[in-house]
C-alpha cells in the first residue's frame, strides 16, 4: 500500500536515448520549454543496497499539473540496467517530507528499493526508486521535498506559463 501521506504525482519521468532530441520531440505537443542538465551530479548512489554510480542527464518540462521529465542513463552498474529501462515511463515521482519512513514503508509493502541517492544541488535532498511491480510497470519514485527542489519545481512550471513554444529546449 501506498503511503496515504504521498503527495500525488508530482513528476512523469520518461527514459529517452538523447534529452535534447527527446524534449525537441515532446515540445510541439506543447510541454515545455525544457531545462536540460547533463551528467547529474549525486552522492550515496546505492543500487540495490550496494554502492554504485549513477550517470544520467536529465530534460525538466511543464504538462499541465506535473513536471514532465526525461532521463538518459549514461551510466549504471551493469546488473541495475534492466531495472532502469532506455525507453517510455521510467518512474512516477512523488514528493515526500518523511523520506526515509516513505522509503522504509514502501520496502516494507513489497516494493524494493531499486536505486537511492542525493543530489549535490541545493542542500541534497535525497530520492529512491523503488520496484512498482509489473501491475503499475514503472518505478516508483520518491522525493524529498526540500526548498530547492519546490523551487526548482516553481521555475520550470513558471517558465511554462505563457509559452509560446520559442527556445524549447535550454541548458542549465
Amino acid at each position: 500500500m501506498i503511503d496515504p501521506a504521498m503527495s500525488g504525482p508530482t513528476r512523469l519521468v520518461y527514459a529517452v536515448d538523447d534529452v535534447r532530441e527527446a524534449a525537441a520531440g515532446w515540445a510541439p505537443v506543447g510541454i515545455g520549454p525544457f531545462f536540460i542538465v547533463d551528467h547529474v551530479e549525486l552522492l550515496d548512489v546505492r543500487v540495490n543496497g550496494e554502492e554504485a554510480t549513477f550517470d544520467h542527464s536529465r530534460a525538466s518540462g511543464w504538462w499541465g499539473d506535473v513536471m514532465f521529465e526525461l532521463i538518459c542513463q549514461h551510466g549504471l552498474r551493469a546488473d541495475a540496467a534492466p531495472l532502469i529501462g532506455t525507453s517510455g515511463l521510467h518512474h512516477v515521482a512523488h514528493s515526500v517530507n518523511n523520506f526515509e519512513a516513505t522509503s522504509a514503508g514502501l520496502a516494507t509493502d513489497g516494493h524494493a528499493e531499486v536505486l537511492s541517492a542525493r543530489t549535490t544541488a541545493g542542500g541534497g535532498g535525497g530520492f529512491a526508486l523503488h520496484d512498482g511491480g509489473s501491475a503499475r510497470g514503472h518505478l516508483i519514485g520518491i522525493y524529498e521535498a526540500t526548498p530547492a527542489l519546490r523551487d526548482f519545481s516553481d521555475m520550470v512550471r513558471g517558465a511554462s506559463i505563457g509559452w509560446d513554444g520559442s527556445d524549447p529546449v535550454r541548458s542549465l
